[in-house]
């Protein structure tokens, strides 16, 4: 506010012209006085005449002293530099049009300068660049005392780092080099190179699409991407979950492409290539550890569905399901075709490994059709698949969908004569396939079909008639898929002998195969704990445990994942069971041993599954209450037969059984809660507390409760994810 005295503009030079009181200045201070920075914006440093009188000559302070409020000593004529700009090596100047700047505001401005160069060098970064940090000249400037005290001094932590910031930059403008991997897509905070993409597709199409070969290799990642977004992730996701060049771009990945999984599947997609992406995420599901995070079993139930309401099962009359007007050609119809046949494929191996009624729609467009070669020709390998997995869908339909039982299980002569039946059956189907020439793949599967039929065994009882024929049925159909998928064969095409080498069928295998392979681990473990194992070679039983228990721990794409817990399950049921091969001597083919009840199940809900929920239960009735077993585990996995090389400790690490070393990530923080990557917290068996399964087993926590299936509390134990194990 002005003063009613003294306009604006006149109050400065009030004490010098007498108008008021004059201010008292000492001749003898130094030429730099305080007194004479008040007033050096208005003097030029020469004198003057006032009221008609001569003053003495006044001597400026040099800018660096004026900016800082400092009394200053410089010499004008002849010029000599004042002491502080000597000791501080600046550079000491006058300049007549000088103005002071605030330091606080200056500070703030290169605060938000520094947070911008920095944002920029991360950007740039994040696309790609490699910043080059070895200029001489630039780590000069870093280390002057302007820099060092304006950047690194801030009141913000998080500009901590700026020294990088505008070394970088300063790097970029000079026109340093910089390897620029060149950023083609991007989900969220993920980002693929275009060199990482054509790796990722280069070995989905050759190590994973054999398994379920329906897309078309042709076309480039930019015509999938182009087709369905949703299509393009599902199959990075598959590709990358033993991907050499990275192996956390699965982790990285899992979050991003769970939440466009089920923004797609919420915005109810109108597309067949969604359902092509469904398709297969639920043969190759992101890992889990819980069943609760699993939606597989769901997935599959929206594939089937979206795939019927865009009217994919009547190819012909796709207009029925259509809006607006479509045409299709021979190749667009071919497609739709081969989709539809491939929903049903993955629809029933989620029904037969899950233990659930398959939600498959076998129909007139997927009809068997001998020597046709049009549209509706599926090629060999997808025809042999979808014959082998209308046989599973028989076996579960018709001996596991009594609707006279509660359970839905035929009964005992009904299931003998059905079990007869689909033995010619299948064997007419195994030779019809085995005359083509078809992939180990394909073998793989009808294999596993075999074991499927065969695992009904278990609920026979021992009266049966053909009891133990039955039994020995189930061991050769274990034994030979497991023969298959550790060994393999010899007498497959050329074109196909890379799937049996390097583990082929067991790091790529799906999330089905997975299934089937712990279902015939704990066959086996049942079947060699019990009367039969005297009427079989123990020994070998033994050898194919051991190294069954290694294959599903290669099975395993994270470590700790459902599988591999599920193989630590299975060794600690081993060891508690406490058997000895010199107890199980072989009594000859023509000596039957006593037969009793000890193979009979509980679990009977499951279809052939039920093996796994059932050895669960016998588990915990057995060797809870003998205060058996421990969970050590899963840091150092445990060695089948520890407990009778040692009574003390059940996790002796034999050098034969390690974990495979295919590099799998072992600690991952991706909450299950959206379906994503096992969690790294202690909720999987290793982190749970040993009295669940020790001696002082606490009988409040209940992990086994009737009425929660999930068993994901305490043990964070996936069910649904486990294939029949039985022997729990």
């Amino acid at each position: 506010m002005e003063s009613p005295e003294f306009p604006a503009g006149m109050r400065s030079h009030v004490g010098v012209n007498g108008g008021g009181p004059k201010r008292k200045r000492s001749l003898m201070s130094s030429p730099g006085s305080v007194g004479d920075h008040d007033h050096d914006d208005h003097d030029d440093g020469s004198p003057e005449t006032k009221g008609g009188r001569r003053l003495p000559g006044v001597k400026r302070a040099c800018n660096e002293c004026r900016q800082q409020k400092l009394r200053c000593d410089v010499v004008q004529d002849p010029f000599q530099s004042c002491s502080r700009c000597n000791r501080l090596k600046l550079s000491c100047k006058i300049e007549s049009n000088f103005k002071r700047v605030g330091k606080r505001s200056k500070h703030a401005e290169m605060e938000k300068e520094i947070e911008k160069l920095r944002r920029a060098v991360q950007s740039a970064k994040a696309q790609g660049f490699v910043v080059e940090q070895d200029d001489e000249d630039i780590h000069s400037q870093l280390q002057s005392p302007i820099v060092n005290s304006q950047y690194s001094h801030t009141r913000n932590p998080s500009l901590m780092g700026s020294d990088e910031a505008v070394s970088s930059l300063l790097h970029l403008k000079r026109g340093g080099s910089y390897n620029l991997p060149r950023i083609v897509r991007e989900l969220d905070d993920f980002r693929i190179t275009e060199d990482d993409e054509t790796q990722l597709f280069a070995e989905f199409f050759h190590c994973y699409h054999p398994f379920l070969p329906f897309l078309n290799p042709q076309q480039t990642p930019d015509q999938y991407y182009q087709q369905y977004p949703l299509l393009y992730w599902a199959i990075i996701a598959v590709a990358c979950r033993r991907f050499a060049q990275d192996p956390t771009f699965l982790t990285k990945l899992a979050g991003p492409l769970t939440k466009l999984l089920w923004t797609t599947v919420g915005e109810v997609p109108q597309s067949y290539f969604a359902v092509k992406a469904l398709c297969l995420l639920c043969t190759w599901p992101l890992p889990t550890s819980t069943s609760s995070s699993d939606p597989t079993h769901i997935l599959g139930g929206v594939m089937m569905k979206t795939a019927t309401g865009i009217g994919l099962h009547r190819p012909n009359h796709i207009n029925d399901f259509s809006r607006v007007q479509v045409e299709l050609n021979k190749d667009g119809l071919h497609d739709r075709i081969l989709t539809w046949a491939v929903c049903n494929i993955v629809a029933q191996t989620i029904g037969t490994g899950y233990g659930q009624p398959a939600s498959t729609l076998y129909d007139w467009t997927l009809a068997i059709r001998p020597g046709d070669s049009g549209p509706f020709s599926l090629g060999s390998e997808l025809e042999a698949r979808l014959q082998i997995e209308r046989f599973c869908d028989k076996v579960s339909k018709e001996m596991y969908s009594n609707v006279s039982d509660p359970r839905g299980v035929a009964g005992d002569e009904h299931r003998a004569m059905l079990m007869r039946v689909y033995r010619r059956e299948y064997n007419e189907l195994q030779a019809s396939i085995l005359s083509q020439q078809v992939s180990p793949v394909i073998h793989l599967h009808l294999k596993a079909a075999g074991l499927h039929l065969r695992l009904a065994g278990f609920f026979d009882s021992s009266n049966t008639p053909g009891y133990l024929d039955d039994l020995m049925g189930l061991w050769r159909a274990t034994t030979s898929f497991l023969d298959f998928i550790l060994d393999g064969e010899a007498t497959f095409h050329e074109s196909y002998q890379y799937q049996l080498q390097d583990e082929y069928l067991l790091k790529y295998a799906t999330n089905y195969i997975q299934q089937m392979l712990v279902a015939a681990g704990f066959a086996l473990l049942k079947l060699l704990r019990s009367f039969f194992a005297k009427t079989i070679d123990f020994t070998r039983g033994r050898e194919l445990f051991h190294r069954t228990i290694r294959a599903i721990r290669t099975t395993s794409v994270v470590q700790n994942d459902l599988h591999w817990r599920l193989a630590e399950l299975m060794v600690q049921i081993w060891n508690g069971a406490r058997l000895e091969g010199t107890h199980q001597a072989y009594l000859g083919d023509d000596i039957t041993p006593d037969v009793d009840d000890s193979l009979q199940l509980k679990v009977r809900c499951r279809h052939s599954m039920s093996l796994v929920f059932d050895s669960i239960w016998h588990w915990r009735e057995e060797y809870q209450a003998r205060g058996r077993g421990t969970l050590d585990a899963l840091k150092q996995p445990t060695n089948p037969d520890s407990a009778n090389e040692s009574s003390a400790s059940s996790t002796h690490l034999d050098s034969t059984l390690a974990p495979p070393s295919h590099g799998l990530p072992a600690n991952l923080s991706i909450a299950t809660s959206n379906g994503a990557l096992t969690p790294s917290g202690g909720s999987a068996l290793g982190g749970a507390p040993t009295s669940l399964i020790g001696l002082n087993y606490d009988s409040t926590y209940d992990v086994w409760d009737p009425q929660h299936w999930m068993l994901d509390g305490l043990l964070d134990f996936n069910y649904t994810f486990v294939p029949p194990i039985e022997g729990a």
